[in-house]
């Protein structure tokens, strides 16, 4: 009797330890590499760099490089079908081997464009041109011009300045 619980024990043991479970990762490849990965506001490191996830569904990954335009991207990672009620509970707990749910994601990054200051010294100046052209709406005219400040009739002393 003793030795038939421990031999039961033993197999309960070694199912645990042989028991599988679902390794779900991603692994995000950039080009040009090094560049910094974050995921849902969270650093991960730079590209190509490789993350675990609990939960299938959406993430936000922010992608950013010196000289490329900064990545958002809203990545959606699905659900595999043995991931589904109640297949999930079977190869979670029971499976005898590791399953690894490996996604890969590549992302090409655009390079700066650097803009053109004579193109751009001529859009103000087509700009300003306009605005100037522009009449503004009935009852919306421009302020009338400041009055200066009256000299005082001759023969009458100037006003003396407030004391400080």
């Amino acid at each position: 009797m003793r030795r038939n619980t421990w031999v039961f024990l033993g197999a309960v043991m070694c199912a645990g330890w042989l028991s599988g479970c679902v390794e779900r990762r991603y692994e995000i490849t950039t080009e040009p590499p090094g560049a910094a990965v974050q995921v849902n506001g969270k650093a991960l490191g730079a590209a190509p760099v490789d993350g675990f996830f609990t939960y299938y569904g959406n993430y936000h990954f922010t992608i950013v490089h010196d000289g490329y335009q900064t990545l958002q991207v809203d990545q959606c990672i699905p659900r595999p079908w043995y991931q589904y009620f109640p297949l999930d509970f079977f190869f979670e707990n029971l499976w005898p081997w590791r399953i690894i749910d490996k996604h890969p994601f590549r992302y090409e990054m655009v390079p700066l464009q650097q803009p053109r200051t004579d193109a751009l010294l001529s859009q103000a100046e087509n700009l300003r041109n306009r605005a100037r052209t522009i009449q503004p709406p009935p009852g919306h005219e421009a302020p009338p011009p400041a009055v200066p400040a009256l000299a005082p009739p001759p023969g009458l002393p100037a006003a003396a300045p407030p004391p400080f």
